[in-house]
């Protein structure tokens, strides 16, 4: 089983977007994928369709893995699985702050998924805190969508910044370009420089596209909807671009 997470330090760059799309395409490529909605904001838990139960239980998230199973909903798609979000994750560091090994729980208890699913993809918040600390460690590999703007390159500047003052392996950071407008002189210019600077960027780029949006209203993965747009095809190049390292 391998960890997927979905991350920026930085709201607003397409991160949730990135977590659902690429769930899609690993359940149909028949991956048994568990997409773990972590903001309590809950966006990924409404583009598929599920909710969560009314009572706080976020508290208990981190206390042992049979927490969790019971939350697991079926989404509309097959090999398709969501835990969705609850309000009472806002709390989630400082009830980490309260147990011990605090830094690994959440390693801890997605090790129980490993019979059950190939894959599980974490839709974390955009912080930098003790939850954050958990997804590092629990993670194979960690997406990182960057709007090619001073502020979001300078997020990724930080994240870079703290694993290697932590001794974290860098190499799970994979930073890409999201909300592009290539119309934009500053876009193209702060691609062409980050490009210089940082070798881990992948080559696909997700546009900034009315096609994302619009997975709001269809609340559904952009290829239940469109398959010929720009949108799918970049989601397409990117999954394409990790696959290898979360299959086996």
């Amino acid at each position: 089983m391998k960890v997927l997470a979905c991350y920026s330090m930085k709201g607003g760059v397409g991160k949730t977007a990135t977590a659902v799309n690429m769930a899609w395409f690993a359940a149909n490529a028949g991956l048994r994928t568990l997409l773990v909605d972590m903001d309590p904001q809950g966006a990924s838990s409404f583009y598929f369709r599920v909710k969560s139960k009314k009572k706080p239980w976020g508290k208990r998230f981190f206390a042992a893995y049979k927490n969790l199973v019971g939350h697991i909903k079926g989404s509309d798609y097959e090999n398709l699985d969501v835990i969705p979000a609850h309000l009472s994750f806002r709390h989630f560091d400082v009830n980490l702050n309260n147990m011990s090994k605090s830094q690994k729980r959440l390693k801890r208890i997605l090790k129980g998924f490993q019979k059950e699913y190939d894959l599980v993809i974490l839709d974390c918040p955009p912080a930098i805190t003790l939850l954050s600390e958990n997804v590092f460690a629990a993670s194979d590999l960690i997406l990182v969508p960057v709007i090619p703007t001073t502020l979001s390159e300078r997020t990724l500047e930080q994240l870079q910044k703290f694993f290697d003052d932590r001794n974290l392996p860098a190499r799970r950071i994979v930073p890409f370009f999201s909300m592009v407008q290539h119309q934009k002189q500053m876009h193209a210019g702060t691609m062409a420089r980050m490009r210089e600077s940082n070798k881990r960027l992948l080559e696909t780029v997700i546009p900034f596209s009315a096609d994302i949006e619009k997975m709001g209203v269809f609340r559904a993965p952009v290829g239940e909807f469109t398959r010929s747009r720009p949108a799918f095809i970049a989601y397409r190049s990117l999954w394409d671009d990790i696959q290898d390292s979360l299959v086996g």
